[in-house]
């Protein structure tokens, strides 16, 4: 299985911290957000990644990441965003790299307490399909802003973006495993009404198929490029655990 690590777009929510950079290489206590998913990625069992960015900041990555054997990876190579089109269009730029393999991809701005290797076995012995990982999350107006699983018992029937009133309290977070068929669904797909292609719309394909398994992650996850307040509580829980 190989990794894709999603580390574009505008950064518009942390503003103006994003001004004079990419919002994934902002610092976490004492270091770039952006090594937190390498290191996760990692952990996970996956040694060849590719970091697909964009904007003007992007030779930055390759300053601070380089080949990548420091952070323990066989292979790293790098994608270039031409314009903020959205997570679906920036995945498409690793179809290439992928090969038809299986994927894990990862938002650089995602950071969880536990390691994702459980998670990236149960994928590993799926036959087919995707698998999300979910996250429970008791406030209401913090799911106001994610994508939200609709439950079926255990099984995720629907996944809906920024509810007004959420389905549950199982937010889906920013890590999607992936069989091939994805590559046949990223050029089938529509611009929402922001004009990106939405990688809800590739999961809710999956779920539309019956073919969306899903794991609910323990200990803390958060978003940290999801708001100002998100960036340092993620910040402050990253120091706690290092202290």
């Amino acid at each position: 299985m190989k990794g894709v690590i999603l580390a574009g777009g505008s950064g518009t929510r942390l503003h103006p911290l994003t001004r004079i950079t990419n919002k994934h290489l902002l610092p976490l206590f004492d270091r770039p957000m952006v090594t937190y998913a390498v290191e996760a990625l990692v952990q996970a069992g996956i040694g060849e990644l590719m970091l697909v960015t964009g904007g003007t900041h992007a030779g930055e990555f390759f300053r601070l990441l380089g080949n990548g054997r420091e952070y323990g990876l066989d292979l790293l190579t790098y994608g270039y965003q031409e314009q903020a089109g959205g997570i679906a269009e920036a995945l498409a730029l690793a179809e290439h790299f992928v090969a038809r393999d299986k994927v894990c991809v990862m938002l650089a701005d995602n950071v969880f307490e536990r390691s994702l290797q459980p998670i990236a076995e149960n994928f590993e012995r799926q036959e087919r399909g995707g698998r999300i990982v979910l996250s429970h999350v008791a406030e209401d107006e913090h799911l106001r802003h994610l994508g939200v699983a609709v439950m079926d018992g255990d099984r995720v029937s629907e996944i809906v973006e920024k509810p007004e009133s959420p389905p549950s309290n199982y937010a889906v977070t920013g890590i999607y495993f992936y069989d091939e068929q994805v590559w046949d669904v990223l050029p089938t797909l529509q611009p929402s009404g922001r004009g990106e292609l939405e990688i809800t719309d590739v999961n809710n394909w999956y779920v539309a198929r019956g073919e969306m398994a899903a794991d609910v992650v323990d200990g803390f996850w958060g978003d940290a490029g999801e708001s100002i307040e998100a960036y340092y509580e993620v910040n402050d829980f990253v120091r706690r655990s290092r202290a």
